[in-house]
């Protein structure tokens, strides 16, 4: 077969092992046109039909955590907008708008939602605790109705949180409405809970990882030549989805492309030789995947190889840095501090390391904290990162390798299990830790 061993999945519970080394067939790469054709993918089963979303017992607890850390930070409450944290509190999936809609967090008592009143209906379809919904008319100040619910919970003065994503209207209609509160950052509160996964949360994040390694299966065993970005791009999408996955995302890079970690606006194919880096991920119940691969159609270059290997080096120092009690920026510093021995920079020039290590990971695709040079907060139970060291030469390629970790009380542990050489560019599942 040429070195074209793929996965055979035997359903959702399979755990995945290294696969493919990537062979040009120039053969059947293409149909008449010259243009790859999309595959037809039914034959993929979902592997999410047990997943659990998080239940009412666990939102209830995340609240009381709210207001045990409120109490100690002397926060009389919190605002917060449509967003992953009014989803992590109460459920509510809704988007921002001109007419305010905001999850009110006291101190003390009961939880609060303010919306338009022709908006509540709408509101109570994903609201998963709490039932105190107040409305606001077209011609009214939702500002007034936040100063209500508040002034009901015992909330005249003091500090109110607001994350730094909150709007200036918001902020500003709120001070005009209570001019004794103190505006402050909520992010001690809301980070502070949001950093540290359950283990509800773990495994909808390795469910989601499973579905997108899965996907990259599917992708790799149809990789031919002549194949758009586009093409590359909506199979992914379409494989994620199949296998149970939402809110899919892809970034499909080749060749040169593949030194900018974002890609550029230039078309590029997939040929013979090509570097084919892929950086995807997609939702399982609201929690994150985020997975890249870099391999070559066809027979690499030993630069591509050389430089693979490194990055690959690259993420076991990153995850043999990352023990509990460890900056979090150090974990970034040991791998600039290995690049140096490999002739790149130790800071952020090219060719070499252009950004972070790694970034917090969760209902976000990016969350803090981040392993990022002098990021000082410690690694403890529960966060989640991207462990992702990629290095990029300008005008030639890129090489990223990218898996999810987690941290236990023991040190780290992968979502998924980087690959185990260019020849073998999957990588496979890893069983969550009991």
């Amino acid at each position: 077969m040429d070195k074209r061993h793929f996965l055979k999945f035997a359903g959702a519970g399979l755990a995945l092992s290294p696969a493919l080394s990537v062979a040009a067939n120039a053969s059947s790469s293409a149909d008449a046109s010259g243009t790859a054709s999309m595959p037809s993918l039914s034959s993929l089963k979902p592997l999410t039909e047990n997943a659990k979303p998080i239940n009412l017992a666990e939102r209830k607890a995340r609240i009381e955590n709210a207001q045990s850390l409120m109490k100690a930070q002397g926060i009389a409450a919190i605002l917060i907008e449509p967003g992953a944290a009014m989803d992590y509190f109460s459920g509510i999936q809704w988007w921002r708008s001109e007419r305010l809609t905001a999850l009110i967090i006291p101190q003390k008592g009961d939880i609060a939602v303010v919306t338009p009143f022709f908006e509540k209906p709408s509101v109570l379809e994903s609201l998963k605790v709490g039932d105190d919904v107040r409305v606001w008319q077209e011609h009214e100040s939702p500002f007034d109705v936040v100063a209500d619910i508040l002034k009901s919970r015992g909330v005249t003065s003091g500090k109110l949180g607001v994350e730094n994503s909150v709007r200036y209207f918001v902020v500003n209609g709120v001070s005009n409405a209570m001019p004794s509160l103190d505006i402050v950052p909520a992010e001690p509160i809301t980070r502070g809970c949001r950093m540290y996964k359950t283990a509800a949360e773990l495994t909808l994040m390795h469910k989601a990882n499973e579905v997108t390694l899965a996907a990259y299966d599917v992708v790799f065993k149809h990789l031919k030549l002549g194949m758009t970005q586009a093409e590359v791009k909506a199979l992914m999408h379409k494989a994620q989805q199949q296998l149970g996955g939402s809110n899919t995302w892809c970034l499909a890079l080749f060749n040169d492309a593949s030194a900018y970690p974002h890609g550029t606006n230039a078309k590029q194919v997939i040929q013979q030789g090509s570097v084919v880096l892929l950086d995807s991920g997609c939702s399982v119940h609201g929690y994150q995947s985020d997975i890249s691969r870099t391999l070559v159609f066809g027979k690499p270059s030993q630069k591509v190889t050389d430089v693979w290997n490194t990055v690959r080096e690259g993420q076991n120092v990153a995850f043999d840095a990352a023990k509990v009690g460890t900056a979090a920026g150090k974990v970034d510093d040991a791998v600039r501090a290995y690049y140096v021995t490999q002739g790149y920079d130790k800071d952020y020039a090219l060719p070499g390391l252009s950004h972070r290590t790694g970034h917090g990971i969760g209902m976000e695709g990016h969350e803090s904290v981040n392993f990022v040079r002098g990021e000082t907060a410690p690694l403890k139970k529960g966060m989640c990162f991207s462990n992702e060291p990629g290095l990029y030469i300008p005008g030639e390629f890129g090489v990223r390798l990218e898996d999810c970790l987690y941290m236990t009380d023991k040190g780290p542990r992968y979502f998924t299990e980087p690959p185990a050489s260019l020849e073998e560019p999957l990588g496979r599942l890893v069983p969550l830790a009991s």
